[in-house]
């Protein structure tokens, strides 16, 4: 209803929802959700989201896309939203990306040593999405001939010092009540190409 780009080619039941909702004396009232494949073989973490328009502009959405990098770390892994990314997906993941990591810096009692495979581990994002957003920030050197990327840490301690931290609608490790979801292979088998159930939308 919400998502006028998108039409559901498949049937939802290889799908696992998490739904956000709001509650009152009343009871519970959607306020968005998001939703995720059983098995991905393209490490996606979230598959569709949405915040309800009238709901739009209270953090939910940056909240839901915190849940879903949670839930990654919870099962050990490494994620990353299904791609390709809608105008409006890709803004909402740049800002979540950009947030992230410079919460993860300004928590670091020393930036010495900071690489780009130990920020994907701790945040639970893949490297790439890691690195296009350390550059998109200006933090990246420019490497030399074949070598890997680096962090600039003095960029980094440059903007730490001269920002202010926003704060933001986080998902709490502490509070999360998790088991994972068992599946047999012969039900969900891990699929060969990536899913085509449209892109991402979010506020």
């Amino acid at each position: 209803m919400f998502l006028d780009h998108k039409t559901l080619y498949y049937d939802v039941e290889p799908f696992l929802f998490y739904v956000l909702t709001e509650v009152d004396d009343q009871g519970c009232h959607l306020t968005g959700y998001f939703s995720k494949e059983k098995r991905s073989g393209r490490q996606y973490n979230l598959s569709c989201i949405l915040t309800l328009p009238h709901h739009q502009r209270k953090g939910y959405g940056f909240f839901l896309i915190d849940l879903s990098y949670l839930l990654s770390r919870k099962e050990g892994k490494l994620g990353s939203p299904e791609k390709p990314l809608s105008d409006l997906g890709l803004l909402s993941y740049q800002s979540y990306w950009k947030h992230t990591l410079l919460c993860a810096f300004n928590k670091m009692t020393s930036l010495d040593d900071v690489s780009i495979i130990d920020l994907s581990e701790q945040l639970g994002m893949l490297q790439e999405d890691v690195t296009a957003t350390l550059s998109e920030l200006g933090f990246l050197v420019k490497p030399e001939s074949d070598e890997s990327p680096k962090v600039d840490l003095d960029a980094v301690q440059r903007y730490l010092d001269d920002s202010k931290m926003r704060s933001s609608l986080i998902a709490k490790p502490d509070l999360l009540r998790w088991s994972p979801f068992l599946i047999r292979e012969v039900d969900y088998p891990i699929p060969s190409s990536p899913s085509t159930n449209g892109d991402l939308d979010s506020e």
